[in-house]
């Protein structure tokens, strides 16, 4: 037992090879909200929502390797939370923008899982099941 105490996970750090083009996405697709403009010249620029957020840095060098598969120790994807009633919303507007995602039953969830421009696998889970 700890004598501290966490309150949340702040944020994730990713590697992007546009960092304006993959902030535009999440604020788009998955309606995140740019934190923190104008500080540090844009490096990283963090998108959130609610109190969780993405801090978006750009990749090193100029022919940045592919994701690895699942057999390499990384992280697999980030998840965002959500209501039932908003998950329902989320399917009905990736399907009507012709955005590619799979969704699976967790049995204590459901998730959608889709990829960002760059191949980062993010989730969208609600606990609220029937």
């Amino acid at each position: 037992m700890t004598a501290f105490a966490l309150t949340c996970l702040d944020h994730v750090a990713i590697a992007v090879t546009d960092v304006e083009r993959s902030a535009a996405w999440y604020e788009d697709v998955l309606g995140l909200t740019r934190m923190h403009d104008g500080v540090w010249g844009g490096v990283p620029t963090v998108v959130a929502a609610g109190s969780s957020g993405l801090a978006l840095f750009p990749v090193q060098g100029s022919s940045p390797r592919p994701r690895p598969g699942r057999d390499v120790l990384t992280m697999r994807h980030f998840a965002f939370r959500t209501d039932a009633a908003n998950f329902a919303l989320v399917k009905a507007e990736l399907t009507r923008r012709k955005i590619a995602f799979v969704e699976q039953d967790h049995q204590i969830a459901r998730s959608i899982y889709l990829t960002d421009p760059d191949g980062h696998e993010v989730e969208i889970t609600t606990y609220e099941v029937a």
